[in-house]
């Protein structure tokens, strides 16, 4: 890591995905924080009833399924697996893990891992907690009003101000964080709005999905949400690859910039559509049949995780619909085919 002073978003690129960076490291994702792919296997069983439901509404029984920011691969690993209860069993999925990490040893077979989206492809396409990630500059409006770009040192996290923020940037803020007056920060979201576009624009028909952490433009928080975790606790923001680095999502200016046919919703909201409820079994199921009580309560509370509001439930879906062209041949990129086991 260098002791330049950069902006934060080449200083985060680095940190992240460098030779050495946080992604780089063998544990993964999972060892330093817990997403709704690790709390329940309820959500890949939600995630592979949604995968169904697209399929259906392509007509088809063969089936892409893109995890885009996979980390170990956990979350096909559970969609895999729950596909036969969620009357998935006939479909033929090609399954695919976009990451920048070497491939997880043991990783299911069937799973294909790329580093990029493969272009063309139809059916699901699902980034959980990926858009977080994806570094932004950061800009602090200084004493005379100006919004200028914040420089980090790698070293220590110290800061400073650099240039005022100019062109597609300063358009973006305008837009979408108008400065809240002095002292106030933003996470300009413009790279992230581009990596989404880029994302859907992958998909010849299906669904595109981004679930992460976000704020709407008349509730952005005015002092921004950069912030790091490590080992599971929330630590101050420092670029030099030994933590994660997020901050919350600009997830209605993603939504603009990914094209028509967009819809935001919470999890919970999203997961209670997708079957997914954390109401307590009856208690005369406690009399009647014990460890069935006792299954059914625990999948209630772990269904009451992902949907709690002020805590999982409240991450944002935003779902994009990208229509098939009738009258052409489906793309079929067949790089691993994937069954429903």
């Amino acid at each position: 890591m260098t002791d330049d002073w950069r902006g934060w978003q080449e200083a985060a690129e680095t940190a992240l995905y460098g030779d050495e960076g946080f992604y780089r490291s063998p544990e993964g994702p999972a060892g330093h924080f817990r997403t709704s792919v690790h709390a329940s296997p309820l959500f890949a069983a939600a995630v592979a009833r949604l995968l169904v439901r697209t399929a259906g509404e392509l007509g088809t029984d063969a089936v892409d399924l893109v995890d885009l920011g996979a980390g170990r691969g956990e979350l096909l690993t559970g969609v895999l697996a729950a596909l036969p209860a969620e009357g998935g069993g006939g479909l033929a999925v090609r399954a695919y893990a976009v990451e920048l990490a070497d491939r997880p040893f043991g990783l299911d077979p069937r799973v294909e891992w790329c580093a990029k989206p493969p272009q063309g492809a139809r059916g699901l396409l699902f980034a959980n907690e990926w858009l977080d990630n994806v570094p932004t500059p950061v800009a602090e409006t200084g004493p005379d009003g100006v919004d200028r770009y914040v420089l980090v040192r790698s070293a220590d996290g110290a800061e400073r101000p650099g240039e005022p923020v100019s062109g597609a940037d300063a358009r973006w803020l305008s837009r979408w964080w108008p400065s809240a007056g002095p002292g106030s920060r933003a996470e300009i979201g413009r790279p992230r709005d581009e990596a989404w576009a880029r994302a859907v624009s992958t998909l010849s028909g299906g669904l595109a999905v981004a679930v992460d952490y976000m704020h709407l433009r008349e509730t952005r928080p005015p002092f921004g949400t950069l912030t790091g975790f490590r080992a599971g606790r929330e630590v101050r923001p420092v670029p030099d690859g030994g933590c994660d680095l997020t901050s919350h999502v600009a997830l209605d200016a993603c939504a603009a910039a990914g094209g028509p046919a967009a819809e935001i919703r919470t999890q919970r909201e999203a997961l209670r559509d997708l079957g997914v409820f954390g109401d307590r079994p009856p208690l005369s199921l406690a009399s009647s049949d014990p460890a069935a009580y006792v299954r059914a309560l625990a999948g209630a509370g772990e269904a009451a995780e992902l949907t709690a509001r002020g805590g999982l439930g409240d991450f944002g879906w935003l779902t994009q619909r990208v229509p098939f062209p009738s009258g052409a041949l489906p793309p079929n990129p067949r790089s691993s085919i994937a069954g429903g086991a």
